[in-house]
């Protein structure tokens, strides 16, 4: 039988956080969450899954370590990873087993426009987690980095192993440096660390400022949906259950003495299916049942060509083998989507 483990998911009432929460939950891990629940996109998104996980209450947030509802073994705490002192002493007080560390400031062209914000979210609050998992001998810290390292990588499919010297945006630079980071700890302390190069991330309760959303919502108001770079694009949009799957198997699988660099791995975490944006569009206008007028834009700042995932490594290690076929994702989404805005 396998020994319950003690887990904090920071970015809990994130996307990927939540799903992540909710699966250890469902094969009986003791969870704590913790999110800053920040308005960088609607708040009541993130209240909403809160909710899902059994914080029902807005207010209840406010008051430091909270029971859930729903879950007997898990917990949600409001609290910023900036903020040292307060983190350390969550650390000091629940004496967790592992650490899947989701928190972030999200988004390759907010970068542009706010570059504060990442700085204080994904290097001094990563740099936080890492010295909070050093002093309490957390077990494995999985930790979210980004596709977005790879910049605009002209060799196919992306591979661990490539060159992630230029990034193009400073989201994808903090995401390289957590990397640079998390490696140092584990040479240094032998901290086992795993990053998750994540690669277009799609699902029920997804982000409103990623494209999945942004198209959904235009569409379905008969808005023009903004196709940027003339839709020549290509995203390796991997379905959430499958993200999720490959989350906790890592979790389970802890670098050791053995690796090739010692306690230290790196995964990327994908569907191994590149599709063309306006394929993915003709699966929304399908499960819609909407034509979408569209806007055609050149291509942003900060923005890729295309992303495609080698996964090797990790399918060696993990047996990770996505599964969600993309017209089967897409469906799924836009059940959840007319079902949370009420259509």
């Amino acid at each position: 039988m396998k020994k319950k483990q003690k887990i904090l998911v920071t970015g809990a009432a994130g996307f990927i956080g939540y799903h992540v929460s909710k699966a250890l939950l469902q094969r009986g891990d003791e969870v704590v969450g913790l999110d800053n629940i920040n308005d960088y996109y609607d708040v009541n998104l993130k209240y909403a899954r809160l909710k899902e996980l059994g914080i029902s209450k807005e207010k209840d947030v406010e008051d430091g370590l909270i029971q859930s509802e729903k879950y007997n073994l898990f917990h949600f705490i409001k609290l910023d990873i900036v903020e040292r002192e307060e983190l350390e002493q969550l650390f000091a007080n629940e004496q967790f087993d592992k650490v899947i560390h989701l928190a972030a400031q999200a988004g390759v062209r907010y970068s542009i426009e706010n570059p504060h914000a990442y700085v204080q979210s994904n290097l001094v609050g990563f740099v936080n987690v890492l010295e909070c998992c050093r002093h309490n001998k957390i077990k494995h810290l999985v930790y979210a980095s980004s596709s977005s390292v790879y910049g605009n990588n002209k060799k196919v499919p992306f591979s661990e192993d490539d060159r992630v010297d230029h990034p193009v945006s400073l989201y994808a630079a903090t995401k390289k440096s957590n990397e640079l980071m998390a490696h140092t700890y584990s040479h240094l302390y032998q901290l086992p660390t795993t990053g998750l190069r994540f690669f277009t991330v799609y699902g029920p309760w997804g982000r409103p400022d990623m494209a999945p959303m942004l198209f959904a919502n235009a569409i379905t108001m008969g808005q023009p949906i903004k196709v940027f770079n003339n839709g020549e694009m290509e995203r390796d949009f991997t379905y959430i259950d499958d993200i999720v799957e490959g989350v906790v198997k890592v979790c389970e699988n802890v670098p050791n003495t053995n690796e090739n660099i010692p306690y230290y791995r790196l995964f990327n975490i994908g569907n191994s299916k590149p599709v063309k944006l306006m394929d993915f569009i003709s699966c929304l206008e399908s499960s819609l049942g909407v034509e979408a007028k569209k806007d055609m834009y050149p291509m942003q700042p900060g923005d890729v060509k295309h992303t495609f995932a080698e996964t090797a490594k990790l399918n060696k290690i993990t047996k990770y083998n996505p599964s969600t076929d993309l017209r089967v994702g897409v469906e799924a989404f836009i059940k959840w989507f007319k079902d949370y805005i009420g259509c």
